[in-house]
């Protein structure tokens, strides 16, 4: 498909601007009873998403404490929106070609946009990736 994505009227849309977040964020999963703790409701990135099985969050890897069963060492890039709900494709003209290079990510889906997570030693790769792919990636510096 070529990374190509069109709406339910036909327009097309080759290219997406994406933005890399500036922290670095740890994914946590807590018992499925659990209170949200505090400590994740700080930053400018978030997300708490709560099932029968866990209680998962995504935030600053620095507000995670000792002791919390977590992964760390994932960069966040947004995708830059808002995005109609009518566009299709989106997602996969990002994680196909990442796939393809053996890249895991970790996708998160908000009502107006999505962000792709991906471990801070593919990060590098994974921006080449995206960028070959066609699309635009914004960021001040790549640690």
């Amino acid at each position: 498909m070529n990374g190509l994505l069109v709406t339910e009227k036909g327009m097309d849309r080759s290219n997406l601007t994406l933005e890399l977040l500036p922290d670095v964020y740890s994914i946590c999963r807590l018992d499925p009873q659990a209170d949200t703790p505090s400590w994740v409701l700080a930053g400018d990135f978030l997300s708490i998403t709560r099932t029968k099985n866990e209680l998962s969050l995504v935030c600053s890897q620095e507000r995670v404490p000792h002791g919390v069963e977590c992964d760390k060492g994932w960069r966040c890039i947004m995708v830059r929106g808002p995005l109609d709900f009518s566009l299709v494709g989106i997602l996969a003209s990002l994680t196909s070609s990442l796939a393809e290079a053996d890249i895991s990510i970790f996708v998160i889906s908000t009502y107006e946009t999505d962000y792709l997570l991906v471990k801070g030693e593919n990060l590098r790769r994974a921006v080449l990736n995206l960028k070959e792919a066609g699309h635009d990636v914004v960021y001040q510096e790549l640690q």
